[in-house]
């Protein structure tokens, strides 16, 4: 078990050794200490060595200067200068919440930034605020289409997250188009593990449990089915139109350390105080609370973030379970990250 504090100083501290300002080091590093808190180890430390491997080949800046443009009074445009995406992300989440306390709308088309990580706490931190927040993002193609083999769609994840009064806890969901993410199953393969039966094909379509093969040469499944390969292809053509970035089998750089990356990643924030409409979030948590008591078994009924919240609270006091090789190669890369640190300083 690894303390949370402990793994964000791990990877603060490799990232200002590459070159990261501090408070950009420490946003990354709690973006990434997040996905592990909440279960989500393919968005957790797993990632930095590819961050560090991305800012040594020029594809990430680690002192980016991200420029934000007002394009009407509730649209942002953002170039992220190659920068951090939780840093570009996160700064372009402020300045809508900002926004839309008094346009009501407002969203953020980003684009030329790096990989956002888990969308949740991007979301979350709308809902804070007293918003309803979305998030889309894009991927390489990583899902087959329906009938089909062939990587064609992004995993292109939702994020979507409403406030529902005033002590209450959001409802949060934070989902990928895919049956899984690529990085979980790139965390299969690391450990050496097969992934259950219906994640990912092989080249021919047949289904895997390999997870080197589904990783160097096969397919994710859509989540749902056809349902779930619709939504994947519909949210890409969305954040394409929006923000004007790369769509399909032309995205790179999500998840190799040589592509520049250039998905696109669309933030919206709707304001319900400027709707008129805030005096009925109350009546959600309700809602959501009766959900939670129509379980019929020893089972809980939960509902979305509610499983997320608990993982993260257990983590936050009990440690965060790591595989040894993630924690080895982790500690290995500050090791690293100690040495360049030196050599930069002599």
């Amino acid at each position: 078990m690894v303390s949370a504090g402990y793994l964000h100083k791990i990877i603060a501290e490799v990232l200002t050794a590459y070159g990261a300002l501090e408070g950009d080091a420490h946003v990354q590093a709690r973006n990434l200490v997040e996905g592990d808190l909440r279960g989500q180890h393919s968005h957790g430390i797993q990632r930095l060595g590819v961050l560090v491997g991305r800012i040594r080949n020029g594809v990430l800046t680690p002192r980016a200067a991200p420029r934000q443009e007002w394009q009407t009074g509730a649209v942002l445009r953002v170039d992220g200068d190659r920068g951090f995406g939780p840093v570009v992300a996160f700064s372009a989440v402020q300045a809508i919440i900002d926004r839309a306390e008094t346009t009501g709308v407002a969203l953020a088309a980003i684009g030329n930034a790096n990989h956002l990580g888990i969308l949740a706490p991007y979301v979350e931190k709308m809902a804070a605020a007293g918003m309803v927040g979305i998030a889309l993002t894009t991927s390489e193609a990583l899902v087959h289409a329906w009938g089909g083999a062939a990587a064609m769609v992004g995993t292109n994840p939702i994020a979507i997250a409403a406030p529902t009064g005033p002590g209450s806890e959001p409802v949060v969901l934070d989902m990928s188009t895919g049956s899984v993410s690529m990085g979980k199953i790139l965390s299969y393969a690391q450990r050496g593990e097969p992934i259950p039966l219906g994640w990912a094909v092989g080249p021919s379509g047949e289904p895997t449990t390999d997870a080197g093969l589904a990783a160097r040469a096969g397919a994710i499944s859509p989540f749902g089915g056809a349902k779930g390969y619709a939504l994947g292809i519909t949210v890409g053509a969305v954040v394409a139109a929006v923000t004007g970035t790369a769509l399909g089998r032309d995205i790179r750089g999500t998840l190799d350390e040589t592509s520049h990356c250039n998905k696109g990643d669309l933030l919206i924030c709707i304001s319900p105080h400027v709707l008129g409409s805030s005096h009925l979030l109350p009546a959600i948590g309700t809602y959501l609370n009766q959900v939670r008591a129509s379980a019929v078994g020893a089972d809980p009924v939960t509902v979305p973030g509610d499983r997320a919240r608990a993982c993260r609270q257990h983590r936050l006091r009990n440690g965060i379970p790591l595989h040894p090789n993630v924690w080895t190669t982790a500690l290995r890369i500050h090791e690293q990250g100690r040495n360049h640190r030196n050599d930069r300083s002599r």
